[in-house]
């Protein structure tokens, strides 16, 4: 057999999130099917998925995964598996900086982001996080960029998180005390460590905040799909 030529070497990302697209397949059919032969083929998937998943680093016991992704199963249309949708806001000052965060729970830096919470819009849903997040009060500008978090390894969940450009327009630099543990403006040069995806949002993040012109970002096609 061949070495595969010149195709990427495989990465726990690709098993991330091989294992998560085969377990949505799975789960979405055993929320559609009445057909108790189909039910068996679909949890079996469900147990190849769990077994490919426990081979990342994250290391979560296979039995355990497929409880939790049976959790999830519904009935009919609320049994459909999709991403998560997560907000990001990228929120800019008159010193061209930029607003950032770092998470309580891991003590990386990020911009402010968060669930899509029902009732809200998505900009609506960026304006809340940053002043709870941070205490700045902003207004939205316009959208900069739709990313899928799974495959650009950003996430260990399937999601797709919407980032809006922000100006600040009030408020006082706070912590929240429960999600973050700093706050604050950062120019370009002098950004804090560990940074998270920088290399993916970086660019286009002081982009917006110089008004320079920003086409929205969205991760291409691939062809097929499941390519790295």
């Amino acid at each position: 057999m061949g070495d595969g030529g010149d195709r990427p070497a495989l990465t726990e990302t690709d098993l991330l999130r091989w294992a998560e697209a085969l377990a949505g397949i799975a789960r979405t059919g055993l929320g559609f099917t009445e057909s108790l032969y189909e039910r068996e083929r679909f949890e079996e998937v469900l147990a190849v998925a769990a077994d490919i998943r426990h081979h990342t680093s994250l290391g979560v016991d296979h039995e355990t995964q497929i409880d939790e992704w049976l959790k999830g199963v519904g009935k009919g249309v609320p049994g459909y598996v999709t991403p998560k949708v997560a907000i990001g806001a990228v929120v800019g000052n008159d010193a061209g900086e930029i607003l950032l965060i770092q998470r309580s729970d891991s003590g990386i830096w990020l911009y402010p982001t968060g669930w899509a919470d029902v009732g809200y819009s998505p900009a609506e849903v960026a304006v809340k996080e940053v002043a709870e997040e941070t205490g700045i009060h902003c207004e939205v500008v316009g959208l900069i960029a739709v990313l899928d978090g799974l495959r650009l390894g950003l996430t260990h969940v399937p999601l797709y998180s919407l980032v809006f450009h922000c100006r600040a327009v009030g408020g006082e630099l706070k912590a929240h005390p429960l999600e973050t543990t700093g706050v604050g403006w950062f120019a370009q040069d002098a950004l804090p460590a560990p940074l998270a995806g920088y290399q993916q949002w970086g660019e286009m993040a002081f982009a917006a905040i110089r008004n320079a012109p920003n086409p929205v970002f969205f991760d291409e096609p691939r062809d097929p799909p499941w390519q790295g």
